[in-house]
């Protein structure tokens, strides 16, 4: 077995516990290198890449939650006032857009610090928090993005819940 072999096996490593729960969910999955694993998962409205990258010289497993969604340059600001009110209203994890690219990802950190290991709950309930996250708000992206609204317009539809069946 190579040394890479060996670390990408490894138990203590946190992304094998990632690709443990993708295999037990049957999701689709790629191991991109020792430090990387990418999940492809389908949410109501669109589907997500959930990448989760070990970062060993801050000792953080962090997971980027991206879904395919092109800013136009002329709603980026609007955009970017959307997300400043989402991430208003998150307790754990955040929104942001990439200026170059535009593209718009949820993220949020694991901190394990002096070889403490991540269990299967706590990185289950990264990416249940991810995909709940971006499900949530996709829609008041959407308004803002092609139906032109208001980042607070879109925001108060997002956070509009409905209770009961018609």
């Amino acid at each position: 077995m190579s040394l890479l072999e060996s670390i990408i096996d490894s138990r203590n490593n946190p992304l094998a516990v990632v690709e443990d729960i993708a295999a037990t969910n049957d999701w689709s999955f790629e191991r991109s290198g020792e430090d990387e694993v990418t999940i492809i998962t389908q949410g109501s409205w669109t589907d997500y890449q959930l990448s989760f990258t070990w970062m060993g010289e801050i000792e953080a497993l962090h997971l980027a939650c991206a879904f395919d969604m092109k800013i136009p340059t002329q709603r980026r600001a609007e955009v970017q006032r959307l997300i400043a009110l989402i991430n208003e209203q998150l307790w754990i994890g955040h929104f942001d857009i990439w200026a170059q690219t535009g593209t718009i990802m949820y993220r949020q950190a694991l901190v394990l610090p002096d070889g403490m290991t991540a269990s299967g709950t706590q990185c289950e309930a990264m990416l249940v928090g991810a995909v709940q996250a971006c499900e949530r708000y996709y829609p008041a992206l959407q308004f803002v993005v092609w139906a032109g609204k208001t980042a607070p317009d879109a925001m108060n539809a997002a956070m509009f819940d409905t209770e009961g069946e018609a």
